[in-house]
């Protein structure tokens, strides 16, 4: 049974509760990285660089004690002991999602020190798709963000699959030669000419599947700064 968390708001409530199992500094982030998979203690490691090994080691003992995630020696080539989500720890992923575009919202330019990791390129695919607009759409995308980080997602009649490293036959291959430029077309600051012809996007392939991209992986529009004066 999941032991209590030892910091605690004194509120009963599922609010509360959720945010005293993981709402502590880098906790969702750990969460984020498993959903894609079980990882390794030096692969959480390397998708969270700016983690403090101590911290790293004292969030996972957390999770794994409220019953979040848990370790386990997996024997096939040579992985040794890896993290993974526990069942109840595998209900975050819609949430994780929801948050995430939720956030998408207020992503603005990268600053100099943030780090976009392959984890987090493929969560965005991801967080943004829009089923509703992929009903009886097959398309199939790579999107390289440089020559190290390549990834690729499969559109088939309203589902969507995405995954690490090239694809032969992409029917668009998608470079992201600037910074938030996808982030900017996905929000339609950009639109699908204006980025190729700014140079901030480049294609090998149609026009017509970029913006058909752009209609399928969104974020919604940011929300407008606070203006004046509020008084209580």
């Amino acid at each position: 049974m999941p032991t209590a968390p030892t910091r605690a708001y004194g509120q009963f409530c599922g609010v509360a509760r959720a945010l005293e199992l993981i709402g502590e500094r880098w906790s969702l982030l750990i969460i984020r990285d498993l959903v894609l998979g079980a990882k390794r203690y030096d692969e959480l490691q390397a998708g969270l660089p700016k983690i403090p090994p101590s911290i790293l080691s004292a969030r996972l003992n957390e999770l794994e004690a409220t019953g979040v995630i848990r370790r386990r020696v997996r024997a096939e080539l040579d992985a040794g002991l890896v993290y993974e989500l526990t069942q109840y720890g595998s209900e975050l992923d819609h949430i994780l999602l929801d948050l995430g575009l939720w956030g998408a919202r207020s992503l603005h330019a990268p600053g100099a020190d943030d780090v976009f990791t392959l984890d987090a390129a493929i969560l965005s695919l991801y967080t943004t798709f829009r089923a509703e607009c992929a009903e009886g759409v097959q398309i199939n995308f790579e999107i390289r963000y440089d020559d190290r980080m390549i990834v690729h997602a499969l559109v088939e009649d309203g589902a969507v699959k995405v995954g690490e490293g090239r694809f032969a036959g992409a029917d668009l291959v998608i470079k992201a030669v600037h910074g938030a430029a996808l982030l900017d077309l996905m929000s339609g600051q950009l639109t699908a000419p204006t980025a190729l012809r700014s140079g901030k996007i480049a294609i090998e392939g149609e026009l017509s599947d970029l913006e058909l991209f752009a209609q399928l992986f969104h974020v919604p529009a940011a929300p407008e700064p606070a203006t004046g004066i509020v008084v209580r």
